[in-house]
């Protein structure tokens, strides 16, 4: 069975890959310091779903290409603001139209 992990993706520029970022919560051996590790993985994305910020499941395959060793299982939760979005242009879809007055 095919390991999984999840993690944040970090990098969707190019074609049908994605770079997955995965953190792990570790213990020292010695001195019992809690610390945080990150690994980065290149996954394969099919049909160019996942974007930057989205968390997602992969899970081990066989080698697609020199550095690719996963595939993009389901995406767990959407970015709450795309990388290309701007805080303007989200306030404005946020903010709500006033309504024009009706004089008789």
């Amino acid at each position: 069975m095919a390991k999984t992990l999840t993690g944040v993706v970090v990098s969707d520029k190019t074609d049908k890959t994605i770079v997955v970022s995965v953190i792990t919560h570790k213990n020292h051996p010695i001195y019992r310091k809690a610390y945080i590790t990150s690994k980065r993985f290149m996954a394969h994305d099919e049909k160019n779903e996942a974007r930057h910020g989205d968390t997602v499941i992969i899970s081990e395959t066989r080698p697609l290409s020199a550095r690719k060793r996963h595939t993009l299982d389901s995406i767990v939760t959407r970015a709450a603001i795309s990388q290309d979005q701007t805080v303007e242009a989200i306030t404005a879809e946020a903010a709500p139209e006033p309504k024009e007055e009706k004089s008789a």
